[in-house]
């Protein structure tokens, strides 16, 4: 007996049936039958659905004779289903990686619940994908597994069967069963809310929904959308028959009333369902069904109340008439929105231009990062050593509104596109940035702009992607030139670096080849500050802490991990744990937070990340760079490395040069941290050449001699450590002395760690 049963109902999804059942084939929770059913399908679904069965026997294929619908097909899925639970996907639909196990773990934690409900989101053709909005109630705190009146919120979530896993003896029980028609989950979801004596949810996005461009049921104008009044007939006949032997499915009439009329009103004012010959019988029945099933106590916002009051009253033109007033209120709101915005980017446009006439202040400079995030990185590191080494000039950050909390004390905190921004930017005379400072920037005589870049570069960056078009994009190779041609100094981390930006980034520059400022504090951090902050993160004493950090891939339209990061942790024991970080492109969390595996993607500050872990895991990202310095083992996982070097390319051949183990695959990066090699005497000897050739200048100092440099006007730096003579912090969790961190060194030169941490 299988813990969960797969029923997918097939018709006419021949180009979508393959990524289904592969989603749920390549589950990592193996338990489990899948029944496919072929609803009579004139296409391909049958002969797709046979190859699956011949490759796999726990695929099962059920034929109708005749073409039923979702609803009965479904109905026959669950007649041959012998599984402990029901879940339900459509033909064209996918499972999420990883998400039976999630859905099975919930299930056990909560006590074999009847119902348990999961969140899901959109995905387009465009490959954007789009969370359910109200997967708020699945969040709610509290008891689990509770009843329906305990989170009646939960009614307000998308009416559907397979965003739920039902327990089948339970389903059985109750008679529970799909109707036929369009909308066939009304009838079936609030009966088995409303019916369950158990009931849990998972905040998880388990299944992704495809927003098909056309050829989807409900996308599909027909007379068949009448049907919806049929089935919230069933569901308020499933009231009534409960009502003589249980009261309390008596408080649930208005919320229901409720909601059918917003389903009614989705239906009407949708135009790729009911042709237009039915809209007036669409709105006539509307109208019966309102006045027949409507009770009070459905409170509901004004707008609400009255849409439902012109659905009741069946009031077909005054309907249209106030939708038509409607759309040219929005209409006439967006084109004065639209007036507004151009005035004032033309008002700020003069403002700039009037303050590039006046006077520059010497003592004034102005930081920022890539996209106006939040302190830190190289433009962080080089304004702390501005506030430390010039304390006569007056430092300023620009970021937006929602990352002003992280800018420290003592410096001025700018918008973006306000009038304050465009004034210290034509003014100061020192502007910092580790991205193109914008076409609308104009460099004054007497300004210095020092471009720091994101690090040492290891893909292909400028006028390299000239070569690589589907990486480039449509960029401005015009602008880039002319944006690097403003620039007076480019910060270097070291001579390949250098040669690459002179290459790529060709201006009359001069490179300030001192290091990465950003590094500093990887060198100048304490034992007590590595402690604070993995005590910070929550990461046990004696617990080897894994930071896996992936980059971005270029040549795919939705990123994903490409580790299971809970079968990770689970094989290599209870002494490792993974601080996951998401790359910023990503879009959101890299792994759900849950036992030993901890996402860190909204963490600020990835330095602190690196110096709280003992290892860093990591494919094609410029970190290793960083990492490499602080001395710390690093492993590649080196997934589909000539994908990603035809697409994007890359300056360093990782494979011959590697600063530690590498792993093709999950299974062999199990092995090399399971064997020990991940930290053993051949990573440390790849490590030493990759950070002697990477990291000569990492000292600590990096920012300083910069500042030196560029304000103080010091043509001789504070000379650099010899790698030699620097004494990196251990990996935490591999001191061998009573008290793990004793052993981390002493810092080189200050002590103080920066605002960073």
């Amino acid at each position: 007996m299988p813990r969960f049963s797969v029923i997918v109902p097939a018709h006419q999804v021949q180009a979508y049936l393959h990524a289904c059942l592969e989603s749920v084939l390549a589950q990592s929770y193996p338990d489990f039958e899948v029944i496919v059913v072929d609803d009579c399908s004139p296409d391909a679904c049958g002969a797709i659905a046979d190859e699956f069965a011949a490759l796999d026997p726990r695929v099962r294929v059920v034929r109708l004779p005749r073409n039923e619908g979702l609803g009965p097909a479904r109905n026959a899925g669950m007649e041959r289903a012998v599984g402990d639970y029901l879940v339900f996907l459509d033909g064209d639909d996918t499972l999420t990686p990883h998400a039976l196990r999630a859905v099975a773990d919930r299930i056990k934690e909560t006590g074999d619940p009847d119902v348990l409900v999961y969140d899901y989101a959109r995905t387009y053709w465009t490959g954007e994908t789009v969370r359910n909005q109200a997967a708020a109630h699945l969040t709610e705190q509290g008891a689990a597994p509770f009843r329906l009146a305990d989170r009646p919120g939960l009614l307000k979530l998308l009416m559907v069967a397979w965003n739920k896993a039902v327990r089948r003896e339970f389903a059985e029980r109750e008679g529970l069963a799909f109707p036929p028609g369009y909308y066939e989950d009304t009838p079936w979801t609030y009966p088995v809310l409303i019916t369950a004596g158990t009931i849990a949810t998972l905040d998880r996005v388990c299944v992704h929904y495809r927003q098909r461009l056309r050829g989807s049921i409900l996308g599909t104008p027909s007379e068949r959308h009448l049907d919806v009044f049929t089935q919230y007939d069933r569901v308020f006949a499933f009231l009534e028959a409960r009502e003589a032997t249980h009261p309390d499915p008596a408080r649930w009439r208005p919320l229901l009333y409720r909601r059918m009329a917003d389903h009614l009103t989705t239906v009407y004012t949708r135009p790729d369902r009911l042709p237009r010959p039915l809209r007036a019988e669409f709105l006539r029945r509307a109208r019966v069904h309102c006045r027949r099933y409507r009770v009070p106590g459905a409170p509901a916002p004004l707008p609400v109340r009255l849409r439902h009051a012109l659905l009741r009253l069946g009031l077909r033109r005054t309907y249209a008439a106030l939708r038509l007033a409607s759309a040219l209120r929005r209409r006439t709101a967006r084109g004065a929105s639209a007036l507004l915005r151009a005035a004032r980017a033309g008002a700020l446009r003069l403002h700039y231009r009037v303050q590039r006439c006046l006077p520059l202040r010497a003592d004034r400079a102005v930081f920022a990062v890539e996209g106006n995030r939040g302190y830190g990185r190289d433009p962080g590191a080089l304004e702390e050593a501005f506030r430390r080494l010039a304390p006569h000039v007056r430092t300023a950050w620009a970021a937006d509104p929602a990352h002003h909390h992280t800018v420290p004390p003592g410096t001025r905190r700018l918008t973006p596109g306000t009038a304050a921004h465009g004034t210290a930017l034509a003014r100061s005379r020192y502007l910092v940035c580790d991205a193109p400072f914008g076409p609308g920037l104009v460099r004054r005589r007497g300004q210095v702009l020092v471009q720091t870049q994101a690090g040492t570069p290891l893909k292909h960056m400028g006028l390299d992607l000239q070569e690589r078009p589907g990486v480039a994009r449509g960029t401005d190779f015009t602008g880039l030139l002319r944006e690097a041609g403003s620039w007076d100094y480019v910060v270097s981390a070291n001579r390949h670096s250098t040669l690459t930006w002179e290459r790529v980034h060709p201006g009359g520059w001069t490179a300030l080849e001192h290091g990465q400022p950003r590094t500093d504090v990887l060198q100048r951090a304490t034992a007590a500050d590595v402690a604070r902050l993995r005590e910070t993160l929550g990461i046990p004493e004696g617990t080897v802490a894994i930071l896996y950090a992936p980059t971005h891939r270029d040549y795919r339209r939705t990123q994903r991990a490409a580790l299971d990061l809970e079968r990770v942790v689970r094989r290599l024991g209870p002494r490792f744990m993974v601080l996951a970080r998401a790359h910023p492109a990503h879009g959101g969390p890299l792994a759900a937070s849950a036992g030993r595996v901890l996402d860190v993607s909204g963490h600020p500050h990835v330095e602190s990340l690196c110096l709280a872990a003992d290892a860093l895991v990591t494919d094609y990202s410029s970190l290793m760079f960083d990492c490499a310095g602080l001395d710390r083992p690093i492993v590649l996982h080196a997934d589909e490395p000539e994908a990603y070097e035809a697409v994007r390319g890359t300056y360093v051949d990782l494979r011959s040069f590697p600063p530690g183990a590498i792993a093709r695959d999950e299974d062999e990066l199990i092995g090399v941290f399971a064997s020990g090699e991940w930290h053993g005497t051949r990573s440390a000897r790849l490590r030493a050449a990759f950070r002697e050739r990477f990291c000569p200048y990492d000292d600590g100092r990096a920012a300083e001699r910069v500042v030196r440099r560029v304000v103080l006007g010091e043509q001789d730096p504070p000379p650099v450590v010899p790698l030699t003579e620097r004494r990196p912090a251990p990996p935490a969790a591999l001191v061998r002395t009573p008290a793990p961190l004793a052993t981390v060194p002493q810092p080189v030169g200050p002590r103080t760690v920066t605002d960073s941490l």
